[in-house]
């Protein structure tokens, strides 16, 4: 009876742990935004990875000469998992604008307007050119209703 014992008390540790795994939440990403930081906002999850492309990149980002060279040599086009931009709505603000997000740990990022100049950072996407594969008609019909009168008036009021 005295081997069973320990081997019960294995037993009991393991499920204890296991309990205590299944309680926890997992935490979803705080993004706050930057003009209202008290308000949270949301993303769609779309997100485009920056690319460094560059010694001066890397070093820019607090990497020392020496090995930002290394990294360059070994991966010429370097994708930065902790870097990204992000479409995100604002309640506060009442729209969706792009941010360049910086992942800190699990939860805790930091959100900034992303500038357009990060977007050559981005591999496939110019955000300069339209869609070609929208029509012409497609893309004069979504703007129609920015369109304004000599009055004043939007067409549609």
């Amino acid at each position: 009876m005295t081997s069973e014992q320990p081997t019960q008390l294995v037993d009991q540790d393991q499920q204890a742990t296991k309990s205590s795994r299944r309680r926890q939440r997992p935490k979803r990403r705080e993004l706050f935004c930057p003009a209202h930081p008290e308000k949270r906002i949301e993303g769609n999850g779309r997100k485009y990875f920056l690319h460094l492309l560059s010694v001066e990149e890397l070093k820019q980002r607090g990497m020392s000469e020496k090995r930002a060279k290394l990294v360059h040599n070994a991966y010429p086009v370097l994708v930065l998992s902790n870097e990204w931009l992000e479409e995100l709505f604002c309640p506060e603000c009442g729209s969706s604008r792009w941010c360049h997000v910086v992942k800190v740990d699990k939860t805790e990022h930091t959100v900034r307007w992303a500038p357009r100049d990060l977007w050559e950072q981005v591999a496939h996407v110019d955000p300069s050119v339209a869609n070609p594969t929208v029509s012409e008609f497609t893309r004069h019909e979504a703007r129609r209703h920015r369109r304004v009168t000599e009055a004043g008036k939007r067409y549609f009021d």
